[in-house]
């Protein structure tokens, strides 16, 4: 399992290697709700609130940028192999 954690308005780390079916969890450490949302509509966590977090099983081989839908400024890059 690959971990992000979401401190400070950002995606740590901000760009994430993983294999087909890994596991990917975001942590969101921060005291207000973030998203994980695909640009690509990939997936989408929908709202993570402080102290919570969101797991995703990557599925199709790619490269998917991400943000949060309520702060835009805040990027990440899922690559899967």
């Amino acid at each position: 399992m690959h971990t992000v954690v979401i401190e400070n308005m950002q995606f740590n780390p901000a760009e994430l290697q993983v294999h087909r079916g890994e596991r990917i969890v975001w942590v969101n450490k921060d005291l207000f709700p973030h998203t994980a949302t695909s640009a690509s509509h990939a997936f989408d966590s929908g709202s993570i609130g402080a102290n919570s977090s969101w797991t995703y099983v990557a599925g199709k081989a790619g490269e998917y940028a991400y943000g949060c839908t309520f702060h835009p400024t805040m990027k990440g890059m899922l690559k899967v192999q």
